[in-house]
């Protein structure tokens, strides 16, 4: 499931693979972009901001892909077989003399010119993993509505860029509250801006997602995807239940989500 960590290792490998070489082909296989053919042009530079994918191009392009729940880029050598799903779900070839990046299911597929990427972007809050990261302006956007559930304030990209359904649970646990406490009544707000910089910095360049320091197989993350397993602070068996749809753009449905009613204070449903 891509979150804002995923996404700055992805921006990473295609950086990488592509950076400084010139496109062979062009394929962006979505109605809008039939025409456009990037062949030709130099890469120079993929950067990643909150789950945005920027992928610049010379001559001032920038191609802006969003994977969604689903979406990924995969990079492979010429000539190397394609294994990252059905034809029918590629949505874009990028190719260069070495190696091909070919994005399955991805969404958002747009060509924008690189100076219109902050008007493009600017509902975003602060990118937990960009250079201009402000954990002050996060936290007045995480309090700022003090009725709201603390898990929708952080899943909700306006509040801070990164955060995906996997650390909105991880991080309500980390702060002892379930994740349908008001925002007004979680103790100490600051310390889940920090622990989601932290967890998302720790993560960014690694396989494997892990909010517990220990990575070992079934005891990396506390509560997400673990409905009925036992806490593995306290023992009691983890809950799950939807919660949403969250009020952010793009998002239009309720997400699974995890809690320890041992460990966790605040409300929940049912």
């Amino acid at each position: 499931m891509p979150e804002g960590d995923t996404v700055w290792f992805v921006a990473r490998q295609l950086r990488d693979a592509l950076a400084g070489a010139v496109l062979v082909r062009s394929d962006l296989r979505v109605p809008k972009l039939a025409t456009a053919d990037l062949s030709g042009r130099k890469v120079e530079d993929v950067a990643a901001r909150g789950k945005h994918l920027l992928m610049r191009f010379e001559g001032g392009w920038t191609l802006h892909s969003h994977l969604r729940m689903e979406g990924a880029w995969r990079i492979y050598p010429t000539g190397a077989r394609w294994n990252g799903g059905p034809t029918h779900q590629i949505r874009a070839i990028l190719a260069t003399p070495e190696c091909v990046a070919v994005g399955y299911r991805v969404q958002e597929l747009e060509l924008l010119r690189t100076v219109g990427e902050a008007a493009r972007l600017k509902h975003l809050g602060p990118d937990l993993l960009g250079p201009d990261w402000d954990p002050d302006e996060a936290l007045r956007r995480l309090v700022a509505d003090a009725t709201r559930p603390v898990g929708d304030a952080l899943l909700d990209q306006r509040t801070m860029a990164g955060i995906g359904n996997v650390y909105k649970s991880e991080l309500c646990f980390i702060a002892g509250v379930t994740p349908w406490m008001p925002v007004g009544e979680v103790p100490e707000p600051r310390r889940l801006v920090e622990s989601a910089h932290r967890l998302l910095e720790l993560n960014k360049a690694r396989f494997g997602r892990v909010t517990t320091d220990d990575s070992r197989p079934g005891r990396a993350l506390w509560v997400y995807g673990r409905a009925r397993q036992p806490c593995l602070r306290c023992g009691t068996g983890i809950r799950s239940a939807m919660q949403g749809p969250a009020e952010q753009p793009g998002s239009d449905r309720a997400r699974s989500t995890y809690w320890c009613p041992g460990c966790q204070a605040g409300p929940s449903p049912g």
